[in-house]
């Protein structure tokens, strides 16, 4: 009889919520498939022995003896394709990674490889089996001992605690409302129900439950298999976390540096419920899970959460959170306009107001942006409200943008209120003409900057004539106020402005646009341009070379189309990736482009200002926009995203005809460049309550990590009206590795109590080998022709023979890198890790193998060698003997790869900055070899390529030296940790180990 198992929360659905469980589902048995060596399935019914010593399955050729394992022969078992069987081509693709799994038995380490119906039945084989071969059938877990548990111990406790009466006994209504308490979000019917369905089952209905009845229901409702499996994975008696297992998987899962058991014991401190566990130094399923839904390991990485950016860059260096029409609470035609929308925006961080001045009724400014408004607001109302907020979120520099459509005498009558009401806080210093770049947002903060137009030089009146801004005009032809203007007379429109106003403006004086070459050739940094949309998105497309190389010296804002007349937002990404600064956004649009907005500003303690990628930032340096392929010098990534579980999802708010069940699935989109621009989505999880499991994974690749946002959605596969239930919108650059819990927000982003989804996150290099940018995790092989980066002719003779020089360097920097990350690889496949697999989770697993054998440990590490071997001592296996070889290759490529970089590095400096040397002179260089046009520009793209090639070469090859470094401290510490080290006195100072080559300036 085929059995199966789920672990959904439908009432009626068997759960696995103890090792118990598992081994009971393990007895009764059930069909799975075996797979062999070449490729073909078979099914077959797999059961546990009564004994608990062996798994036996039929029908089989061999004889009943021979058909089975015996559980002290098993050395490991492996969850996903993780045997050279599963991992054939044949196979690949015939069943999701999560559906197989290997049980590693014997002295000659085979492997049993089987898939299951689905990742349900894996994940009960696989705790089980870990657990009876940790401790046998004789266990304090084990089916029909009568041993308490801490848990158990803990909930009895809890229920003593209400048990007001001393009777044995609470109310149902106290005991619902207990376990609602100690797991916030569980709906009151869920529980409610639950316990009607014990009540039934123990033939105990009444009014009240006994303790017996309560700890059961509390285990059912609140043990989350999936919590449960990572728990079994890594705790040493199955039942809870020790402080050697905690920090285990702290620093194996997630990615922790410098974990000592102090702050474990901190940790269980904060989150173990129970008094006994806090005493002990436990971690139990229920502070477990706590850890695991706490901001501790949010998905979010705190050091984001303050300011962590160089902050003394010059301001057109930074992406500047910017708000466009922040005063309308609705569309831009009928939509009122209101103070609090200003509040709304300096309060998210916004660091860029529009102010929109017309004439008041009573001979005060006002500001609107709507013919139709249905109030308009005083401009020194507004102001006042600047001066109190303008600092709350971010102390760093506020640029307002006055755009003047307001007679001259109250234009007099804003510049004093400015004045008056801000003080010392406006920044009126004159700009150095001697500077190159702005001011730094450093220098500025605590200021705010005007953005307007400037009278000319040699205009000594009150007032004069000054060209209108594009963005001027639309308003005007919009809001039918064109009469208040001069009269046209062919040329640019003028307006009148007054020289208040005009002697407000200092660092961000508005010019018009009129080619990249005009710029290059005769704009001050300190003026800036506006473009529309329409006319931003066209360079953005024709031309995005040009608009990237403009916004390295000024800043150019972007508004949005006056067709959007719903206040709807364009996709800032569109800009962002030209180097354009200010987007302008419309603040009161929820929806994907403001989730983006938002997201993408969170990644420097929300303050307004984000550093850009420096190859869009540096002088000299090779970029396109609208690459379809990884970029020079910047290092792609692998985004290994695992969707695992939701929790306390609510129903969408538009489908009231809908019942409350939903069958959501996740869509997870990644934001940037065209060429990372993906999108994939999970199966959906269909009757599955508030906490579906999705058990799916996900890759992306990420060229651009810089500039990559990472956006889950929640939607409802089965809708009525509305399919939309969270999301959630977070920076690449801001992703924490490891097990994490995502907080889901609304449509409008505001945070949903309790509603999370739970997902594993790995970063890894794109070819596999060696770290994920800036957090290290292991890639996987890149079975292809090895592929070398290579500079490029600009066609002048005496720069092409400078970079020809670099030719050599550039091939060694590739094969030593590319020789470690496939020695590497090999070394992770044959222990039976994943891409995302660190260097001491690989000792640690071999180490586990030989503590499993029968005899004493045939392998040790020498750790009294820098680079210690892997020595075996008398016969081993054949596994083992691989294992051994990978590991002697990817020693010797690291050596080779430490004792060769710094050399190889000078060549590829000495190379880039001899290049440099010719920077200055480049013009003059081309002009006399007759370079013009088309050659011309192919010189300069060529040029650029070669720099950015050099320098980005270096950065990886330091890269692949540090982390080379640090896995050579993982094996010391390892070592000593799991016994096999001999030899060892303490391990190498990680800091030592680590220390980095000199940085490449920019």
């Amino acid at each position: 009889k085929k059995k199966t198992v789920s672990f959904s929360t439908m009432p009626n659905d068997r759960k696995i919520n103890s090792t118990a469980a598992c081994i009971s589902f393990m007895l009764e048995g059930c069909e799975l498939k075996k797979v062999r060596s070449n490729s073909r399935m078979y099914s077959r019914f797999f059961v546990l022995d009564a004994d608990m010593r062996s798994v036996r399955w039929e029908p089989s050729k061999k004889d009943s003896e021979k058909a089975k394992i015996e559980i002290k022969s098993v050395k490991e078992v492996r969850v996903g394709k993780k045997t050279p069987v599963l991992r054939s081509n044949g196979l690949s693709d015939q069943f999701p990674d999560e559906c197989a799994f290997s049980i590693i038995y014997g002295d000659n380490y085979e492997s049993l490889d089987l898939v299951a119906s689905s990742a349900d039945v894996v994940s009960a084989w696989v705790m089980g089996l870990r657990y009876l071969v940790s401790y046998g059938k004789h266990t304090p877990e084990a089916p029909g001992t009568g041993h308490p548990s801490l848990r158990t111990s803990w909930i009895s406790s809890v229920f003593d605690l209400a048990d007001l009466e001393k009777s044995g006994r609470i109310p149902v209504s106290r005991a619902v409302q207990l376990i609602k308490a100690l797991n916030p979000g569980m709906k009151t019917s869920t529980i409610e129900l639950k316990f009607k369905e014990l009540q039934k089952a123990s033939e105990r209905p009444g009014a009240e439950v006994a303790c017996d009845l309560f700890v059961e229901a509390y285990c059912e409702l609140c043990t989350r298999p999936e919590i449960f499996f990572l728990l079994v994975q890594f705790s040493s008696n199955k039942e809870y976390l020790g402080l050697k297992d905690l920090l285990m998987f702290l620093e194996v899962e997630q990615g922790m540096e410098g974990v000592t058991e102090e702050k474990c014991l901190e940790i269980v401190g904060k989150y173990e419920p129970s008094k006994e566990g806090r005493e002990k130094g436990y971690l139990a399923i229920d502070g477990f899970t706590r850890y695991l839904l706490s901001a501790d390991c949010s998905i979010f990485d705190p050091q984001h959460r303050k300011v962590c950016q160089d902050m003394a860059q010059p301001l057109s260096h930074y992406y500047i959170s910017s708000a466009h029409s922040a005063c309308l609470l609705e569309d831009n035609f009928w939509g009122r306009s209101d103070i609090s929308g200003y509040i709304s925006a300096l309060g998210l961080g916004c660091r860029s107001i529009e102010l929109v001045l017309w004439d008041g009724p009573e001979g005060e400014p006002v500001v609107y942006t709507s013919p139709s408004a249905a109030s308009c607001v005083p401009f020194r109302a507004v102001v006042g409200l600047i001066d109190q907020h303008a600092f709350t979120a971010s102390a760093y520099p506020l640029i307002l943008c006055l755009v003047v459509r307001c007679s001259a005498p109250q234009q007099r009558l804003a510049a004093q209120c400015l004045r008056k009401t801000l003080g010392e806080k406006l920044y009126l210093e004159p700009p150095n003409p001697a500077a190159s770049y702005l001011p730094s947002p450093e220098q500025l903060k605590g200021r705010i900057l005007i953005k307007g137009k400037k009278l000319p030089p040699g205009c000594e009146d009150s007032e004069g004539e000054v060209s209108d801004e594009e963005e001027g005009r639309e308003l005007a032809r919009r809001l039918g106020q064109e009469e208040r203007e001069v009269p046209d007379t062919g040329g640019p429109r003028r307006l009148r402005l007054s020289r208040e106003l005009s002697e407000l403006v200092s660092l961000c004086q508005a010019i018009p646009f009129q080619d990249f070459e005009s710029s290059r050739r005769g704009q001050r940094y300190w003026e800036m341009c506006s473009f529309s949309e329409v006319e931003a998105g066209r360079f953005a497309n024709e031309c995005p070379a040009e608009l990237v190389s403009y916004n390295k010296r000024f800043l150019s804002r972007v508004y949005p189309s006056p067709m959007r007349i719903d206040a709807s937002n364009m996709n800032p990404q569109d800009f962002w990736k030209c180097g354009c600064q200010m987007v302008a956004m419309n603040y009161q649009t929820p929806g994907l482009m403001m989730d983006l907005n938002a997201g993408w500003f969170r990644q420097n303690g929300a303050c307004g200002y984000v550093l850009r990628p420096a190859i869009m930032r540096e002088e000299v340096s090779y970029f396109s926009a609208n690459a379809k392929d990884s970029l020079p010098g910047v290092p792609a990534q692998l985004l290994h995203l695992k969707v695992i579980s939701g929790q306390n999802l609510p129903k969408p708010k538009g489908s009231g005809a809908k019942g409350e069940v939903v069958e959501p699935y996740v869509c997870a989109e990644i934001h940037g460049i065209p060429a990372d621009c993906a999108e994939h989505r999970t199966k959906t999880a269909l009757q599955s309550g508030d906490n579906p499991i999705f058990d799916e994974s996900l890759e992306f690749q990420i060229n651009l990590p810089e500039l990559a946002v990472l956006r889950f959605v929640v939607l409802d596969d089965d809708y009525i009206g509305d399919e939309f239930i969270a999301q959630y919108t977070i920076p690449f650059e801001c992703l924490q590795p490891g097990y994490r819990h995502v907080p889901l927000q609304s449509l409008a982003g505001e945070p949903l109590p309790h509603a999370t989804l739970f997902v594993h996150v790995a970063i890894t290099d794109r070819r596999g080998g060696g770290k994920g940018h800036r957090r290290g995790l292991a890639g996987r092989r890149g079975r292809r022709v090895r592929e070398y980066t290579s500079t490029k002719a600009t066609g002048i003779k005496a720069i092409d023979e400078v970079f020809r020089t670099a030719t050599q360097p550039l091939r060694e920097a590739t094969d030593l890198r590319e020789n470690v990350q496939n020695a590497l690889v090999s070394f992770k496949e044959l222990c039976g890790l994943t891409p995302a697999a660190n260097m001491k989770q690989c000792i640690l697993t071999v180490a586990a193998w030989l503590l499993h054998s029968d005899s004493s440990p045939s392998v040790t590490l020498n750790l009294a060698e820098k680079y210690p071997p892997m020595e075996a001592q008398g016969p081993i296996p054949d596994l083992l003997r691989k294992v051994l070889t990978a590991y002697e290759t990817m020693i010797q490529t690291s050596r080779t790869l430490i004792e060769s970089a710094d050399a190889v590095y000078s060549k590829l400096i000495q190379a880039q900055q001899a290049g440099m040397d010719f920077h200055k002179e480049l013009h003059r260089i081309e002009a006399k070899e007759g370079l013009r046009g088309r050659k011309l520009q192919k010189a300069l793209e060529s040029f650029a390529w070669n720099i950015t090639v050099l320098k980005g070469q270096a950065d990886l090859l330091k890269h692949a030296k540090t982390e080379a470094l640090d896995n050579l401290w993982q094996i010391h510490n390892a070592g000593q940790s799991c016994g096999i080290g001999r030899n060892g006195s303490a391990s190498p100072e990680p800091s030592r180990l680590r220390a980095l080559l000199e940085p490449i300036p920019e």
